[in-house]
């Protein structure tokens, strides 16, 4: 079953679903809008991601990161997170998740009700620190946490993980893996609890890069990314993938832009 059609099964109260692109559409695009702008026009580096699971690269302090991910399939879902880099290997920023618009139809999904899918949209802080145990391998804590933004009552949603990560030959392949613990407004119904990992070879360094990660579970964020970073400029990698989801096999399209200053 497709997310669209887990959306549709949804009860289309006015809690849940918003059918007015007029109204609601106009402003999620601007907080979207704004979130990405704000990564773009600092001077930047953030809570990076491979594509779902994070880095644990850490922000370089007084930087900051800009990351737009689109998933698409009947669905489309946009996530955008700015980070900041903090001393002492730490970092924090917002995130603007799950802004969901579906083709079928065509509006923004406003979900607050019900946990078979997650809520959505989401409107995050996120923050992450690194403990480096040698040249080569690191400890990553971090997630983020907020509410969904509802016209009636906002719930507290969360994601957490710790990764044990590793950057070999000159930080030319980098590995993660952990793992992680959310709610079921973030995660959707199924385990609250799982693994994940995550590649990112430099096969040509800065260049062209093959990208893939994995979280378990049978909520709608388990699933496969597998894809091809190419570098447009120095600090502008753009990554093309595909998806499977772990909870019925759907399949579709993942677009991710990240700017990365040095």
């Amino acid at each position: 079953m497709s997310r669209t059609e887990q959306s549709d099964n949804v009860a289309p109260t006015p809690a849940t679903v918003q059918r007015n692109p007029d109204s609601m559409g106009k402003k999620l695009q601007l907080y979207s809008i704004g979130l990405l702008l704000l990564g773009l026009v600092t001077t930047t580096r953030a809570q990076q991601t491979i594509f779902n699971v994070s880095s644990s690269d850490i922000t370089k302090e007084g930087k900051v990161l800009a990351q737009e991910q689109l998933e698409i399939q009947d669905m489309i879902r946009s996530t955008t997170t700015v980070s900041y880099g903090l001393s002492k290997d730490w970092e924090v920023g917002l995130n603007l998740y799950n802004l969901d618009f579906t083709r079928q139809k065509p509006h923004f999904i406003r979900n607050d009700t019900t946990t078979s899918i997650p809520f959505a949209p989401l409107l995050l802080v996120n923050a992450q620190k690194a403990f480096n145990l040698s040249q080569t391998f690191k400890i990553g804590i971090g997630g983020q946490g907020g509410l969904n933004l509802s016209s009636g009552r906002s719930q507290a949603v969360y994601f957490a993980y710790a990764n044990l990560a590793a950057s070999l030959i000159e930080e030319h392949y980098k590995l993660a893996v952990g793992s992680y613990n959310g709610n079921s407004r973030f995660l959707g119904d199924g385990p609250h609890t799982g693994i994940q990992a995550a590649v990112d070879a430099g096969l040509w360094y800065h260049k062209v890069h093959l990208l893939a990660d994995w979280l378990s579970g049978s909520h709608q964020l388990g699933q496969l990314s597998v894809g091809v970073e190419v570098f447009l400029g120095e600090h502008l990698p753009v990554a093309v993938g595909w998806q499977r989801s772990n909870q019925d096999g759907s399949q579709g399209l993942i677009l991710q832009v990240t700017y990365t200053p040095q």
